[in-house]
């Protein structure tokens, strides 16, 4: 378990352990263990990566953070731990920016789901 302060990120962790174990999906149990790293060790990816590595209508997730340089020029689903403001704002005018915790309710399964970072 993740010495981190953060009550949020704690059971986020917690949430998506009980889920792999539930689904059988090593997606969630992936990502879990990637928040579990220290702050300095975790994904950090801008929206110009973004553009470069999804294709249209694709479904990302960063363990970690997006950042807000550059553009996106098709539709994509993005969820990460973290958006900066300019971030998030450039990837809803395209797509949807979620929270983790979001996409895993939405998606139990973790089908079709990449890790981008």
């Amino acid at each position: 378990m993740t010495n981190t302060p953060n009550v949020h990120l704690r059971y986020l962790i917690s949430e998506l352990k009980k889920e792999a174990s539930v689904q059988q999906s090593a997606l969630w149990k992936r990502v879990a263990t990637d928040l579990e790293k220290p702050t300095r060790q975790r994904r950090v990816v801008n929206i110009s990566r973004l553009n470069r590595s999804t294709k249209p209508k694709e479904i990302v997730i960063v363990p970690g953070k997006v950042l807000g340089s550059g553009a996106l020029d098709h539709e994509v689903t993005v969820a990460a731990w973290d958006f900066s403001a300019s971030a998030r704002k450039s990837i809803s005018e395209k797509g949807k920016a979620l929270t983790i915790h979001d996409l895993l309710k939405l998606e139990p399964k973790g089908k079709n789901i990449r890790i981008i970072g």
